[in-house]
């Protein structure tokens, strides 16, 4: 007699999830038992409409009757006005886009447009800085213990202290293809970069005839309190690269760029499943939500209040907290793991960044008193401490 096969998992998976999500409906999230929890950022960003919106389920039924599939090498009606409503929301600068699937994709493409744009081999990406698990983008990536098993990585990738100007400068030169930079460092800790930051990085790009890409990832489409994270600071890149909440949860990516680097472009490259119909008809209905319902100025709004409410968190076990908009982190002086395992009890779901900050993503269209509920619980599960 054969053996009974072992349960089966996805490969990579680790431990086994505690909790199954089965449905959502505004920031609420049910598990299989029908309890229901506050999402305060377990959708990592991608549910910045929540999880289930129902313009985006319209959406993709709709398209999903008519049309799911369409290859590259035809026009499609729903991608050309998907673009159209994306470039309409960038400055007049920007006018290409390759549309993907995911983060990392976007920034894979980035970097080959980038290397290939300028003829160098050199990225320069930030320490704490986060871009992907896929070869290239871990090779930006600045977690050892996420490169280590897959090196040699790419080549030619040089880390720099984030917000430090000097490092910087000193790092940008004649063999630098791409200055690839996030403005909020979410996986990172939840970092903000400083204006005079990310000033440099486009002077020391301009200087060398390097491109600049800003990793809008996680903090592009609203989730600021601006439509793109870059417009806080004034600084324009050369390469935008978006997905998580930009089709409202639908699996997306786009790196966006100007008709000048495309015109310095040599090679090829392409995705057999991106800019397909049904993530682009999620894809205009998301940024046609965004702001028909506000969202820009809800995610200031969200963002103004949760500082407020955590000002008061005691310093004995805060060091800090930071962010922009509706992208908040808490420095604890202890491991953050205690302390989600304590919200989650209180039917809160929150994320780590790194082993000791709390982050906070919560969807734009979650309501005020939930808002303040979720505050409330992690005021009083850090007053109360891990112990």
């Amino acid at each position: 007699m054969s053996e009974a096969k072992p349960e089966g998992r996805e490969f990579g998976e680790g431990p086994r999830p505690r909790r199954a999500i089965v449905r959502a409906e505004g920031a609420r999230l049910w598990d299989d038992a029908g309890r229901s929890f506050v999402d305060l950022g377990a959708t990592h960003g991608a549910g910045s409409l929540g999880a289930a919106h129902p313009a985006i389920a319209a959406a993709v039924a709709e398209q999903a009757r008519t049309l799911l599939y369409l290859g590259s090498g035809y026009r499609s009606p729903v991608r050309d006005a998907f673009l159209e409503a994306l470039l309409s929301r960038l400055p007049d600068r920007f006018s290409r886009v390759f549309l993907s699937n995911s983060g990392a994709e976007a920034v894979e493409a980035g970097i080959k447009i980038a290397r290939s744009a300028t003829g160098r081999p050199g990225i320069v990406a930030a320490m704490r800085g986060f871009h992907g698990r896929t070869l290239g983008a871990l090779s930006a990536t600045w977690r050892r213990e996420l490169r280590e098993p897959f090196e040699p990585l790419v080549p030619g990738v040089t880390h720099i202290p984030f917000n430090d100007v000097s490092a910087l400068e000193a790092a940008v030169g004649s063999g630098t293809a791409l200055v690839l930079l996030e403005p909020v460092q979410g996986e990172g800790g939840v970092h903000v970069a400083t204006p005079e930051f990310l000033r440099a990085a486009r002077s020391a790009a301009d200087r060398a005839g390097a491109l600049l890409a800003f990793d809008e990832v996680q903090t592009g489409i609203a989730r600021t309190g601006r439509m793109f994270a870059f417009e806080h600071f004034g600084v324009v890149p050369d390469l935008l690269l978006l997905a998580k909440s930009l089709a409202g949860g639908v699996p997306i990516g786009a790196t966006v760029t100007t008709s000048d680097v495309e015109g310095r472009f040599r090679g090829s490259h392409h995705s057999t499943f991106g800019g397909n119909p049904l993530a682009c008809a999620a894809g205009l209905a998301a940024l046609d939500v965004v702001e028909r319902e506000g969202l820009v100025a809800r995610a200031e709004r969200l963002g103004a209040a949760g500082r407020r409410a955590l000002a008061g968190l005691p310093a004995e076990r805060v060091r800090e907290v930071r962010g922009l908009g509706a992208l908040l982190g808490v420095e604890l002086r202890e491991k953050v793991s205690p302390y989600l395992a304590a919200l989650e009890e209180r039917r809160y779901l929150a994320l780590p960044a790194g082993a000791t900050v709390l982050r906070l993503l919560p969807p734009l269209v979650i309501s005020d008193a939930e808002w303040a509920g979720g505050l409330a619980a992690i005021s009083e599960v850090v007053g109360r401490g891990a112990g």
